[in-house]
């Protein structure tokens, strides 16, 4: 059994050092079959595919269908971005994935005071219909299915991107990808939040019941454990924070009148893949077998396949290094590994330069054809679950599990996911595992490789991608041109259409489509948004 434990390390019995996971979890000398006496009734291993889908959601995992190879891209501006998407589908990637900048996450045109500086720095910048015209000109988007890592604007992404989808002439069950409209993690860790948490959450069950008509293959929700786990949480934070979210969002979905075995189906998960290998095989097991039984016995949930947590895995951009940057190659291919040995449905492997900015082509290309390594010629796909029956696995999937269990508790106890937010309980409890964290890797008790030890004096200069700020006044441009070309009555109804219906109960995504059709930008349809429901101020 592993126990949880605090404090500095003192020699066991043994004569060996104490050793813990990220959670706090001493990890024994050896393990034998005395680790799971107190394996949890109703968690028998069983087979995947079968509840409660510890080994994977499906029977036969890779054998069947290797994880989606999905790189997270998006640059300067759409014709940019559109050009890296076609070389990374040319050498073989299997699924899009598209970053924003930061005026598109908050709702902010590029030519808005407060997008000065920041138009395409992090990501590609949207405005309008007309930006996602070039963004996906020429890519088969019947084909492939398309991850956006959007949350505030998450309803006019998706808007945008299915109004080109049907200038393709797709139809809307061809249409197949997720939007991660998680917004309960952005007050939690990252910050890209407009609204206030209540009338977010309107948003977030808005766009579940309109996919839930109009678009059935789309993914709704990618309740998101990253951005958690980059701000410091430690593994069994991340699995508490993320499912208490996933469990708010479920209750207001079917506080909204909708059918949990109707949208949760389409629920999917985001996890972070960090340093400690074991650890984190263990803990997408946990996630898994955890997220089952909730949905199946705290929500009543009775479509197996609402019991089935299916995620996206991304490498840990914060253990990147700008010391010794082709460090990171290695760093991203054992993550990637545990990734794949916890059954991951997709995967992005994070580039080796990013610690320095964004991915150069030459580093995207590594971090793909280190996906295709692993899946191609390491063997890890060959059988499902290879890791299941390890002593130290199973106990660390057990105290995973028990480590989320009691954070999920005290959530509970403070009203859940939302009220335990307003009060600061998720923040200050990643805030004390940042600490933590930090001083054990100033005092050397973490070694990071090339930081804290095996340093050198000097290191070759790695080229660093440069986004060309003449891009932005290119983008405010196109945005004058394309104010003075729409029919400005048709957008002004439009933009009053979406007004009543924030001031209502209507479903919001309606009246955005129609006025996001009508040419109207997203900056534009925040601000109506703004007036009407205010600003989160933290």
């Amino acid at each position: 059994m592993i126990g949880r434990s605090k404090g500095k390390s003192v020699d066991r019995p043994d004569g060996t050092p104490q050793r813990h996971t990220t959670s706090g979890f001493e990890v024994e000398t050896v393990y034998d079959a005395g680790a799971l006496d107190d394996w949890h009734p109703g968690t028998e291993l069983g087979p995947p595919g079968d509840y409660p889908f510890t080994r994977g959601p499906y029977p036969t995992m890779y054998r069947g269908r290797l994880w989606t190879m999905r790189q997270y891209a998006g640059f300067g501006t759409a014709e940019e971005t559109n050009g890296r998407f076609k070389a990374l589908l040319a050498a073989g990637q299997t699924g899009l994935s598209v970053a924003f900048d930061l005026p598109t996450q908050m709702g902010f045109d590029s030519d808005h005071a407060m997008a000065a500086g920041e138009v395409g720095k992090v990501g590609v910048a949207i405005d309008s219909i007309d930006d996602m015209r070039r963004l996906l000109d020429g890519l088969p988007l019947g084909e492939v299915s398309t991850s956006m890592t959007i949350n505030s604007t998450a309803p006019l992404l998706l808007l945008l991107y299915e109004l080109v989808a049907e200038e393709q002439g797709v139809a809307p069950d061809k249409i197949r990808g997720t939007v991660q409209n998680d917004i309960l993690k952005e007050y939690i860790a990252r910050g890209t939040y407009i609204y206030p948490a209540r009338p977010s959450m309107r948003i977030v069950t808005d766009l579940f019941g309109y996919c839930a008509a109009e678009l059935p293959s789309w993914n709704t929700i990618s309740i998101s454990g990253y951005h958690i786990r980059e701000a410091g949480s430690t593994a069994a934070q991340e699995v508490a924070f993320t499912i208490s979210n996933g469990l708010a969002y479920v209750e207001a979905a079917q506080a909204a009148g909708l059918d949990v075995d109707t949208f949760a189906p389409r629920l999917s998960f985001f996890w972070n893949a960090h340093n400690n290998l074991f650890e984190e095989v263990a803990k997408f097991r946990a996630a898994r077998r955890l997220w089952a039984r909730l949905m199946r016995e705290r929500v009543g949930a009775s479509n197996p396949a609402s019991w089935k947590m299916r995620f996206h895995t991304q490498t840990a951009g914060s253990t990147l290094t700008a010391q010794q940057p082709l460090n990171n190659v290695v760093r991203t291919a054992y993550q990637a590994l545990a990734a794949a040995l916890g059954g991951t449905q997709s995967l992005h492997t994070n580039s080796f330069d990013e610690a320095l900015g964004l991915p150069t082509e030459a580093s995207a290309m590594i971090a793909l054809r280190t996906q295709q390594i692993l899946g191609f010629e390491s063997g890890v796909a060959d059988t499902v679950d290879p890791l299941a029956g390890s002593y130290y696995i199973e106990a660390l999937t057990n105290a995973v599990e028990d480590g989320a269990t009691a954070l999920i508790d005290q959530i509970d106890a403070l009203g859940g996911a939302v009220a335990a937010i307003e009060a600061g309980f998720q923040q200050d409890q990643i805030e004390d595992a940042a600490y933590e964290a930090a001083r054990a890797i100033d005092g050397a008790d973490q070694v990071v490789v090339g930081v804290n030890r095996f340093t050198v004096a000097e290191e070759p200069e790695t080229p660093v991608l440069v986004v060309d700020p003449a891009l932005e006044l290119a983008q405010r441009e196109r945005l004058t041109q394309l104010r003075a070309a729409r029919d400005a009555g048709a957008v002004d109804q439009a933009l009053a259409d979406v007004r009543a219906a924030a001031q209502g109960n209507a479903n919001l995504l309606y009246p955005m489509k129609a006025a996001l059709q009508a040419r109207a930008t997203i900056g534009e349809i925040s601000d109506v948004l703004r007036d009407v429901f205010g600003v989160y101020q933290r």
